[in-house]
């Protein structure tokens, strides 16, 4: 099946698409020699991926990166995708799972804190009647040995999982999911994030209306102060910044950005 195309915003590509379109496209099973790799961003993402150029690249090879902050949205429309909308990470896999009932997919969910995994795997299970859950693991907080993630990528490919969940959280994840592709054929890694905490019902999720708004940073903000402070006090000012002066870019030399699959 083919990719979305994608815009380079601040030098990250970023997937013009749709939930319609993902749910699609991970309802078919990827062939060759590596998994289907998926990842959900937002501005600290960008920022992130702006000084660290092994995650830039690892955003850069997988197959789908979606734009899961409002802001990525109306840069994305800014930058001549005009009905782009928000692929939030939380929201897709809230669709997936029972989507994916009746077509015999199989989920392995690995991230997360071991009670917040066993809240997730309680609520999916509560929620979503006939999941067919194959396997899940919380890893530790530090690195993994080589032989200790072989282990681990081998219980999830003896599991038979079609879909992977991950939840490590940004850049930790991105990274997983780059580095274990070519070792998990078949399978569908999505790295979602928060969506592990917000469905386990540890972190409470935005309202509607302040998604649309482009204010769940200032909602999580006031959740979590001392741990995102320095994030968004940094990050969202210096992306505005920067997404003008590319706009601007854009502007003086007369032509629209390149729309086109990095991979």
């Amino acid at each position: 099946m083919t990719l979305p195309p994608r815009v380079d915003l601040l030098g990250v590509p970023l997937s013009a698409t749709s939930y319609a379109d993902v749910l699609e496209l991970i309802d078919t099973p990827p062939v060759g020699e590596r998994a289907r790799t998926l990842a959900f961003c937002n501005v600290h993402s960008v920022m992130t991926a702006r000084g660290d150029e092994t995650l830039r690249t690892a955003l850069r090879e997988l197959d789908v990166t979606t734009t899961d902050g409002m802001p990525l949205v109306w840069a994305l429309r800014r930058l001549g995708v005009p009905d782009q909308e928000r692929v939030y990470g939380p929201d897709l896999m809230e669709m997936a799972l029972p989507h994916g009932v009746d077509r015999g997919w199989r989920h392995y969910f690995y991230g997360a804190a071991p009670e917040t995994l066993e809240k997730l795997l309680a609520n999916v299970r509560a929620s979503v009647p006939g999941i067919d859950i194959v396997g899940s693991h919380s890893p530790p907080y530090r690195a993994l040995s080589e032989q200790e993630e072989e282990e681990r990528l081998a219980e999830i490919r003896d599991s038979g999982a079609t879909h992977v969940w991950v939840g490590l959280g940004m850049p930790k994840q991105e990274l997983f999911v780059h580095r274990v592709a070519d070792r998990l054929p078949g399978q569908t890694l999505l790295a979602v994030g928060a969506a592990f905490d917000m469905h386990a019902g540890v972190v409470s999720q935005a309202p509607d209306w302040i998604q649309d708004k482009g204010l769940e940073w200032a909602y999580r903000w006031a959740q979590e102060p001392r741990r995102l402070t320095s994030r968004y006090l940094v990050n969202n000012p210096m992306f505005l910044l920067l997404l003008a002066l590319q706009l601007l870019r854009s502007r003086l030399g007369g032509h629209e950005p390149t729309m086109g699959s990095t991979r």
